[in-house]
């Protein structure tokens, strides 16, 4: 809470605001009041400069009330905004450096009939906010009021309870939870390596117009930054479309990459299945012109070897053709208008049924009925190979070119995924549409098969040949195909996992503990952790000079510590230390001189 001082300040600011609220909204009452253009106020104002460059009050070189009364008019009229008339500015700076308890103390004067007293009077009772301006100067003004009183820690009027908890749709990780994050981010960036991607990182806000009308309906997600300083932005929604403005901005056509970075999404979290407004994505990109499929399927290897290495149990992999898709809409006289629209509300297929995702086809998005039907029997099709030939004697379809050249792709990245030795994962599903806007070619998802947590997807991506074209002055493109794995909806998983088997994550790498058996060691443990140390080992000790050796090795247990030295009078007289194995309680007698040599040897057969 605020000293005295600056709580009587608050105070004041506090009560001064609420004036004004006041007075704005009794201005909206009186319909009586005359309103006026902002070009009528600019003259007014522009001789009210004039007259300031040769006084510093209204009367003359003192301030009285007639002050006080010009300067609550322009707060109404103008907000403060006075850069324009510099010496009214210098004026109104002034005036702004009184409390209003001041202000209010100024004593009254009686003007004689100058331009000055003829420009306040034309003023006085002429409300220079138009009538559409004024609610909105209201909500402004009770907006400031409210954070001043949040300031001073009231709310109307009740002391105000501050509530400790972390944002809807976010969460804090404690040691265990993030020792279980860092280790599912190794290993996923593991893979990455593997197949030669490099780093990069981007802001986590961009311009506002870089974002929109990149990810159809799903853009009202976004979240909107205020305004800071004349620049529209708003939080990342995803990595993706960050990539392709750096590409674009860096002149870049070739690059394999990798980005692990927070997104933000204006969602309804589900944060016991792994859905966060908050969370981590991790993705996997190759953008350059390459042969067909080979970068595609190469996305989909680096998901599967992601997923073993997670060891999460079964899982398979959907696949599908934006191109496919478009053949079908355009088979099923789908009109090309709706085509984005018509695939967001397939894309929910995989957690709606069919009835409703017709009911919004039809009712929400205009689609007739019997066409909505035609889509229905395609896009609840799926398989493998076999389904390549059975769509190929579907003759309304084969008359639809972007269809067979969607059919032509699937087929061969079926025939890659064989060479792979994946295609045992890969479901080639008709119901698979990625609602983004921003997807060209291949789109693929990965599910856990048997999952009782109910995450949905874990990871998803395809191919993305235009988006990089639309921050291009020239507009030339960079063909893009990538992945991004959920790590979020994987760490849900697993962390359901552990608790379900009871199964303890190590917080720390320590390696060996230094211990003491006896008082005033403490300095003799120092010695030797500076050994330990330059040796490039992961040792600790007790904080405590004098710490009982039961807690000490208590502690060693408890928190996986391979290894624990103990040091006594009698040991240091002989230049040797104990060397306890914590998991077996096994101990032995090592000479100084050759500790960290055994140390190295014991956690190598550990």
């Amino acid at each position: 809470m605020a000293d005295e001082t600056s709580r009587d300040t608050l105070l004041s600011r506090v009560k001064e605001q609420g004036e004004l609220v006041r007075r704005l909204k009794a201005a909206k009452v009186d319909n009586t009041q005359e309103y006026r253009e902002q070009s009528d106020i600019n003259i007014e104002l522009e001789g009210l400069n004039g007259d300031f460059a040769d006084i510093s009050y209204v009367c003359g070189w003192c301030p009285t009330s007639k002050d006080v009364e010009l300067f609550d008019m322009l707060r109404i009229i103008l907000n403060d905004e006075l850069a324009r008339w510099p010496h009214l500015n210098r004026w109104h700076i002034n005036m702004k450096s009184f409390s209003q308890e001041e202000r209010l103390a100024f004593p009254a004067a009686e003007m004689p009939l100058t331009s000055l007293a003829e420009k306040i009077e034309r003023l006085k009772g002429i409300n220079y906010i138009s009538k559409n301006m004024l609610d909105k100067k209201i909500a402004e003004e009770i907006a400031k009021l409210l954070d001043l009183k949040a300031e001073l820690g009231e709310e109307n009027g009740c002391p105000h309870k501050l509530i400790l908890k972390t944002p809807k749709g976010t969460r804090d990780y404690n040691p265990e939870q993030m020792a279980l994050r860092l280790g599912v981010l190794e290993k996923i960036i593991s893979v990455f390596k593997r197949h030669g991607a490099e780093s990069i990182d981007t802001p986590v806000f961009e311009l506002k117009d870089v974002l929109t009308g990149k990810y159809g309906e799903d853009s009202k997600l976004i979240y909107d930054l205020k305004d800071q300083g004349g620049e529209i932005l708003a939080l990342r929604y995803d990595l993706t479309v960050p990539f392709a403005r750096y590409l674009a901005m860096s002149k870049i056509s070739s690059i394999k990459r990798y980005h692990i970075a927070k997104v933000y999404r204006r969602d309804n979290p589900a944060t016991t299945k792994g859905r966060y407004r908050e969370f981590y994505q991790c993705d996997f990109d190759i953008a350059g012109q390459y042969d067909l499929m080979l970068p595609d399927v190469e996305c989909i290897r680096v998901v599967c070897e992601a997923l073993e290495a997670l060891n999460l149990g079964p899982y398979l992999i959907k696949v599908n053709h934006r191109s496919l898709l478009d053949g079908i809409f355009a088979a099923c006289d789908v009109p090309q208008s709706k085509f984005r629209n018509i695939c967001s509300s397939v894309d929910k297929l995989d957690k709606s049924p069919w009835e409703e995702v017709k009911k919004e086809m039809t009712d929400e998005k205009g689609l007739d009925e019997h066409i909505a039907d035609k889509v229905g029997k395609y896009v609840s099709q799926s398989g493998g190979v076999e389904l390549i030939a059975e769509l190929r004697k579907d003759k309304e379809l084969m008359k639809q070119s972007i269809a067979v050249q969607g059919l032509d792709s699937m087929e061969l990245l079926l025939k890659y995924c064989g060479i792979y030795k994946i295609l045992d994962k890969i479901k080639f599903d008709l119901s698979l549409a990625r609602g983004l806007d921003y997807y060209t070619g291949v789109i693929y998802e990965a599910i856990l098969c048997g999952d009782d947590v109910g995450v949905g997807s874990v990871a998803g991506g395809g191919r993305y040949d235009n988006l990089v074209g639309m921050f291009d002055s020239k507009n030339k493109n960079v063909p893009c195909v990538g992945v991004s794995v959920g790590v979020e909806r994987i760490f849900s998983v697993m962390e359901a996992k552990l608790a379900n088997k009871g199964l303890k994550t190590r917080t720390t790498e320590i390696e060996v503990f230094v211990a003491s058996a006896q008082k005033n060691l403490h300095e003799e443990r120092m010695k030797i952790l500076v050994d330990l140390w330059n040796a490039g080992m992961k040792a600790e000790q007790s904080y405590k000079k004098n710490a009982k050796l039961l807690a000490q090795l208590q502690h060693c247990e408890e928190n996986g510590i391979p290894l624990a030295i103990i040091i006594g009078e009698g040991e240091l007289a002989k230049g040797e230390v104990t060397l306890r194995v914590v998991s077996t309680r096994e101990e032995t007698r090592v000479p100084r001189s050759k500790l960290v040599d055994e140390i190295r040897r014991q956690l190598k057969t550990s």
